[in-house]
């Protein structure tokens, strides 16, 4: 589900999991782990690129059913994914070595993960971005919390509680992309790289494909006002007083999103923009999804969205007003020594 190799002086790391779109599971974050492991001293290998092997997706997310199985029992094999996922986007965060994400089709959730710690992003025409989770009773998670924040505006908010997808021209202009290339000249790119891992800037630079419109900044007067609040019913309100198509489309989109979700996604990306460290982002996002992975949202969002496809999920709270600050309080509390993240 991982191949590692060393191609001249570049470290590739490919995800190969072609049929569930290279969606992250337990034993390919702790692959990459010991790959970097062993690159990080390996003065052979000068940088290191992640991108996947086949099919149409860079990665989907993370496994999700089996998320959604061990929140229906007692939640042992959730953490521990999110536990060694969480180190992986720890490691990549400040890895020494220079990082190269090619994020070419797919890439939401745990892709997002594994993409956004690389020094370099690549997108590509067929590269789709989207942190969904608050469809499935999850939160914008794998640094989230971080990234999402420092977009312009409120932009970081619009995309946490819509899950709304962005193409490369948009990742670009945002930052979230570093570069922008056709997806047919992937392989010329990947192989002058590996030839010069030193010379990737030069390569990209020679590469680049000028951007499209970035339709989602022809809205950002509209996002930064309509989303300006750090409460989520005071958000529904503005939508739904503003009466645009825009506002209407959004409004409906976020009453079929998880509550729950909705208000854990704002209360992060509050946090993290001040938060000190990545590493603190990490501890706090863990102990979120510990707490989250006990609740039955996540088990009732898989079922509507991914298993019975109905998407028709009965939420629990059901209503934004049933989500209470002191239950976000909860979810929030740092927890004990015994039991919380590290990086290693």
């Amino acid at each position: 589900m991982i191949l590692t190799s060393v191609d001249n002086h570049l470290g590739r790391i490919r995800l190969d999991r072609p049929k569930a779109l290279h969606a992250l599971n337990l034993e390919m974050c702790e692959a990459m782990l010991s790959a970097l492991e062993a690159w990080r001293d390996d003065l052979s290998v000068h940088a290191i690129l992640i991108d996947h092997a086949e099919g149409r997706g860079f990665c989907a997310g993370g496994d999700i059913r089996m998320i959604a199985d061990s929140s229906a029992g007692d939640g042992a094999a959730a953490r521990a994914f999110f536990a060694t996922e969480y180190r992986l986007n720890h490691r990549l965060f400040t890895y020494a070595k220079p990082t190269i994400a090619v994020m070419d089709g797919v890439t939401m959730g745990g892709g997002v993960g594994i993409s956004q710690p690389c020094k370099v992003r690549i997108a590509t025409d067929n590269t789709r971005f989207a942190m969904p989770e608050t469809a499935i009773g999850l939160f914008p998670d794998v640094g989230g919390g971080w990234y999402l924040s420092r977009l312009p505006g409120r932009i970081g908010q619009y995309l946490a509680l819509t899950g709304a997808r962005l193409d490369g021209s948009e990742m670009l202009a945002l930052g979230l992309a570093t570069h922008l290339v056709p997806a047919g000249a992937l392989d010329d790119i990947k192989r002058a790289i590996a030839a010069n891992p030193l010379a990737t800037g030069t390569i990209l630079a020679d590469h680049a494909t000028t951007p499209g419109e970035a339709a989602i900044l022809t809205q950002r007067a509209a996002i930064d006002r309509l989303f300006a609040s750090d409460d989520f019913e005071e958000i529904l309100s503005a939508l739904e007083a503003d009466g645009s198509d825009w506002a209407s489309t959004q409004l409906a989109t976020l009453r079929q999103r998880s509550p729950l979700s909705c208000k854990v996604s704002l209360k992060l990306l509050l946090d993290g923009a001040t938060m000190p460290t990545f590493e603190d982002e990490m501890r706090q996002e863990y102990a979120v999804v510990t707490r989250i992975v006990q609740r039955p949202d996540i088990v009732e969002g898989v079922r509507a969205v991914i298993v019975d496809k109905d998407h028709a999920p009965k939420w629990d709270p059901a209503t934004p007003a049933a989500v209470t600050d002191h239950m976000i309080d909860r979810i929030f509390a740092p927890l004990g020594e015994d039991d919380e993240w590290q990086p290693h």
